[in-house]
């Protein structure tokens, strides 16, 4: 820490924010009044907005339902099948977005960029490398063993 010279030396502003609210009045009577009509008139339009929206909702059903039992057997297939399509596209989308990624990765890596992984990889090619390595000699060891018998 930097050394101040012994004295402590507080944040600037926060002595004058400080003073300044416990020497504040308390709220008028007229103050407290306007605050408690505002909340009461903002909080009752939207209780009313609320009430409209519920009962448009409930007016909406109640129209639609007939609709829907009459245009069921077209409905359902039409649903599943913009479904399938949606999903299907956004699936085709996230796998374009894993190749391009992937791709710009191998791009890095062989460009020596060294992107995120790469040392895991490193390693994982020289114990595969090592591993193959073993495994040739000890097979060329076991013919040549079998020569000689």
């Amino acid at each position: 820490m930097a050394d101040t010279g012994g004295h402590y030396q507080p944040l600037r502003g926060y002595n004058q924010q400080h003073s300044t609210t416990t020497q504040q009045q308390p709220s008028s009577k007229l103050t407290q009044l306007l605050k408690s009509s505002t909340a009461v008139t903002a909080g009752g339009s939207l209780l009313i907005l609320s009430g409209l929206v519920l009962a448009g909702t409930v007016i909406a059903l109640t129209i639609a339902t007939p609709l829907f039992l009459l245009f069921s057997p077209v409905l359902v297939p039409a649903v599943i099948t913009v479904a399938l399509l949606t999903l299907g596209f956004f699936v085709s989308g996230g796998f374009g977005v894993a190749a391009i990624t992937v791709l710009a990765w191998i791009y890095r890596y062989v460009t020596g960029k060294h992107p995120p992984g790469a040392d895991q990889l490193d390693t994982a090619r020289h114990k595969l490398m090592n591993k193959a390595r073993e495994i040739k000699d000890y097979g060329q060891q076991q013919i040549s063993g079998t020569q000689n018998s």
